[in-house]
């Protein structure tokens, strides 16, 4: 599975970095945000390229999971 940290990095970082590590084959990502805002975008992003996002919310961290 691919893993993208974003952590320290506010908008739009947290969405070019998930976007840039896509490619046509990737089918499952794991992207780690730390602030609601980047959660919510990067959440947006994943679905309207097609993943099923969940979301696990850790102690200073948001840990997204998105599959096609």
């Amino acid at each position: 599975m691919l893993k993208v940290d974003t952590s320290g990095t506010s908008c739009p970082q947290p969405v070019l970095m998930t976007k840039k590590a896509l490619t046509d084959n990737t089918n499952e990502i794991e992207v780690i945000v730390d602030n609601n805002t980047s959660k919510t975008n990067v959440t947006k992003f994943l679905t309207s390229k097609g993943f099923f996002v969940s979301i696990v919310e850790g102690n200073e961290n948001y840990i997204i999971k998105a599959e096609k």
